[in-house]
C-alpha cells in the first residue's frame, strides 16, 4: 500500500506484527479444527461406548476451549500491563516464546487434564501478540494512514486460519499440526531481532510522574469504563459466530435436519476465515475511505445479522448453500481490523498497550460466557442446540449494537497523549 512506501523499517514492524497475529490465529483455529479428532483419540482410551464418547467429546471440547480463552483473558491483562510498563517489545518476545513451548508440548499430550493445562498456557502466551503488534504499528504511523497498518496486520494474521485448515486437512494428524505451530512461533522469535521500541512509549517511559499500565484505572471513571466496555461488546458477535456457529456447526446442522451435516468443523472454519480475511481488508479500506471507524463497524454488524439469519434458514438446504453462507458470515464478521484499530486509538500512550492487548482477549474470553450459556440452554427441555444458539446470538448482537451506539469515533484522533 502507498502508506508503506519509502519506509522499510515501518514495513518490517508491520510484517513482524502481522506474522505474530498469523501464529495467533493459526493456534486458535487449529484447536477448533482438531477438537474432535484429538479428543476422540484421547478419550477413546477410557470410553468405549460410541454415544457416550460423542457426548464427552462435545462437553470436553467446550471445556478446553474455555480454558484456552481463560488463559487469553488472564494473559491479555498481564501482557497489556507489561507492555505499558516495560515496553511493547518485551511482550512481542515473551509471549511468542511461551506460546511456542506450550504448543510443542501440546503435540505430545496423552490426557485431557494436561491438554487443558497446555491450552491455558498457550492461550496465556498468545494473548500478547495482537495487542502489542497493533500498538507498535499505531504509534509508528501517521493518523491518516494507521488504519492501513492494522488492516494489513489483521488480514495477514487471519490468513493463518486458512493455513491451519490446509495443514489440518492435508496432514490429518493433530499432533503434527500443533508441532508446526510451535516451530513457527520459534522462527518468528528470531525474525523479531532488530525491531525497535515505540518512540511514543520511550517518551512516556522517561517521565516517572506518569502512571503506566494501571489496569484498574480503566474502572475509576465512567468515561474510561464506558469506552472500555463498549469496544469489547462491539466485537463480541465475532466470537459468537466463530465460537458457536462455526465450531459447533456439525451439531447445529444435524439438529436443523441437514441431510448430510459436516462431520467436523475443519472446512467450515477454513472457509469462514477466508471470508473474514477478505472482510478485514474491505472493512479496513471502507473505514479509510469514509474516514470513520463507526460507519464501517455498523455496516458489517448489519451484514452479520443478515447472514446469521441465512445460516439458520438456508444453511441446512444443501452442502453448497451451507458453505456459501459460512463464507458470507465470515466476511460479515471481518471487522476485526477496524475494531482493533479503534481499541488502540481510544486511550493514551500510558494505557494503550493495556487496552489494546486486553480488549481482544476480553472479547475472546467472552466466549466462556457464550459457550456456557449455549450449553446450559441447550440442555433445557425443548430448547436444544438450535434455539440455544438463536437465543445467545440475539443477546450478543443486541449488546453489539448498543455498544456501537455508545462508541467514540477515533479516526482523526492524535495518539500522542497520556491519560
Amino acid at each position: 500500500m502507498n502508506a508503506l512506501k519509502g519506509s522499510p523499517y515501518l514495513s518490517k514492524i508491520i510484517i513482524v506484527a502481522a506474522l505474530g497475529y498469523f501464529v495467533d490465529i493459526y493456534d486458535l483455529v487449529l484447536f477448533g479444527m482438531e477438537r474432535v479428532s484429538s479428543l476422540t483419540e484421547i478419550l477413546s482410551k477410557t470410553i468405549s461406548d460410541p454415544v457416550e464418547l460423542k457426548k464427552q467429546v462435545q462437553s470436553m471440547g467446550i471445556s478446553l476451549l474455555n480454558w484456552q480463552m481463560f488463559g487469553m483473558l488472564v494473559g491479555g491483562i498481564f501482557w497489556g500491563i507489561l507492555g505499558d510498563k516495560k515496553g511493547r517489545l518485551s511482550v512481542l518476545f515473551g509471549s511468542i516464546f511461551l506460546y511456542s513451548l506450550a504448543n510443542i508440548a501440546n503435540a505430545m499430550v496423552q490426557d485431557t487434564t494436561t491438554y487443558a493445562l497446555l491450552r491455558f498456557i498457550s492461550g496465556f502466551g498468545l494473548a500478547g501478540e495482537l495487542g502489542a503488534g497493533i500498538t507498535l504499528v499505531s504509534e509508528s504511523m501517521p493518523k491518516e494512514k494507521r488504519g492501513y497498518g492494522a488492516t494489513i496486520v489483521a488480514s495477514v494474521g487471519l490468513f493463518g486460519a486458512v493455513v491451519a485448515g490446509t495443514v489440518g486437512i492435508s496432514i490429518g494428524d493433530w499432533r503434527t499440526s500443533y508441532m508446526i505451530g510451535g516451530v513457527m512461533g520459534l522462527l518468528l522469535l528470531i525474525m523479531r531481532i532488530g525491531v525497535l521500541e515505540s518512540g511514543m512509549f520511550n517518551a512516556v517511559k522517561a517521565d516517572k510522574s506518569i502512571k503506566k499500565g494501571n489496569f484498574l484505572s480503566l474502572f475509576q471513571t465512567k468515561e474510561r469504563f464506558t469506552k472500555f466496555i463498549t469496544i469489547i461488546l462491539v466485537a463480541l458477535p465475532v466470537w459468537f459466530v466463530m465460537g458457536i456457529l462455526i465450531t459447533f456447526c456439525p451439531e447445529i446442522m444435524k439438529s436443523l435436519g441437514m441431510e448430510t451435516p459436516p462431520q467436523n468443523a475443519r472446512l467450515a472454519m477454513t472457509l469462514a476465515y477466508v471470508g473474514i480475511t477478505i472482510g478485514d481488508v474491505v472493512s479496513g479500506l471502507i473505514s479509510q475511505r469514509l474516514q470513520s471507524r463507526k460507519k464501517s463497524l455498523l455496516l458489517f454488524l448489519m451484514l452479520a445479522v443478515l447472514f446469521v439469519i441465512g445460516y439458520f434458514t438456508l444453511g441446512k438446504t444443501s452442502v453448497v448453500m451451507f458453505y456459501s453462507i459460512v463464507i458470507l458470515i465470515g466476511f460479515a464478521t471481518g471487522y476485526w481490523a477496524v475494531f482493533i484499530s479503534t481499541a488502540s486509538e481510544l486511550f493514551g500512550t500510558n494505557l494503550r498497550s493495556t487496552v489494546t492487548t486486553s480488549v481482544p482477549n476480553f472479547v475472546r474470553g467472552g466466549t466462556i460466557l457464550i459457550t456456557t450459556l449455549f450449553q446450559y440452554l441447550g440442555r433445557m427441555e425443548g430448547v436444544g442446540n438450535v434455539y440455544s444458539a438463536i437465543i445467545v446470538g440475539t443477546i450478543v448482537f443486541a449488546l453489539g449494537f448498543w455498544a456501537w451506539y455508545k462508541l467514540e469515533e477515533t479516526f482523526h484522533k492524535d495518539l500522542n497523549y497520556t491519560e
